[in-house]
């Protein structure tokens, strides 16, 4: 089976490595070489990991690593595939542009499938010729690592395809979970009102960012705290996915905190901008809490 995986990001060749590594034909798509060679550098990082734990052979190494081509031609990449995963930005314009495309070049009984956190799966399979064909796969970050795949079923989304994508999530060594198409699915629809709550609570001074995190963490058994695990998913991301639960569902509790919307236009995105709650060490996984939020 070939699969296509388009956007070689972080989400995007985790999906490229762990298809590979479970003997899939990949191809990666990016708009670059130099983005593509970066996924791939990751990629080997990552299959080094697991090597170092013993949770893979340096010879699997190689071979899924030989598994996987790259492309910046999405025409060219879609060309052979059964299967075409979307991994590309949070961002809705891009996605339907995207699918249109490969909608053209993808072969008619490819499977297509997004990655999106939140987006309507109806949405995008409506500027297809095939909706029956368009499915959601929500891998979890990191993608090597987390079991779940949330399985997300369009309007015209059919039962073949959706017990094909469930099967082929099994055979990733991944639980599938599937879903209706509503706003958020289940992930987000519960997380991210949990953590734009926790960034209310700051706003409000009720307590502080560690103060707010230790409660989570040491009360509730949460690995990481709201604040912090918004960082590492990017406040940007955090944002766009409330105006979707918020447009989509036109409920007020879903309206996003005004201090995480001035936060994302200040540029302090969290992990990836080196600052959000917390200050971060690029490289490592120590942080601080961010100077403004100090007492």
């Amino acid at each position: 089976m070939n699969v296509a995986v388009i956007g070689s990001g972080t989400m995007g060749n985790g999906i490229a490595h762990v298809f590979a590594q479970h003997g899939f034909a990949v191809s990666l798509i990016d708009i670059n070489q130099p983005a593509l060679d970066k996924g791939l550098a990751t990629i080997g990082k990552n299959l080094d990991r697991q090597v170092s734990k013993g949770s893979l052979g340096a010879d699997d190494k190689t071979a899924t690593l030989g598994r996987i081509s790259t492309y910046t031609s999405l025409s060219e990449g879609v060309l052979n595939a059964d299967l075409v995963v979307e991994a590309a930005t949070e961002n809705v314009e891009l996605k339907l542009n995207i699918f249109r495309e490969i909608d053209q070049y993808a072969p008619e009984t490819a499977i297509l499938a997004t990655n999106t956190s939140s987006i309507s799966i109806t949405r995008i399979a409506a500027v297809t010729k095939r909706p029956t064909q368009v499915i959601g796969m929500h891998f979890m970050n990191p993608v090597p690592v987390m079991k779940l795949v949330e399985v997300i079923r369009g309007y015209a989304t059919s039962d073949e395809v959706t017990a094909k994508v469930m099967d082929l999530s099994r055979k990733l060594g991944k639980t599938p979970t599937e879903v209706n198409d509503y706003p958020g699915f289940v992930a987000n629809r519960i997380l991210m009102p949990m953590i734009n709550e926790a960034i209310i609570t700051l706003h409000e001074g009720v307590a502080g960012v560690e103060e707010i995190d230790t409660v989570m963490k040491l009360g509730m058994a949460h690995p990481m705290g709201p604040l912090q695990l918004a960082d590492f998913i990017g406040l940007d991301v955090c944002l766009a996915i409330m105006r979707v639960l918020h447009d989509g569902l036109g409920n007020p509790k879903y309206a996003p905190c005004p201090l995480l919307v001035n936060m994302v236009m200040a540029g302090r995105l969290g992990v990836k901008s080196g600052e959000g709650f917390y200050s971060w060490t690029h490289g490592t996984k120590e942080l601080v809490l961010a100077e403004r939020f100090q007492k």
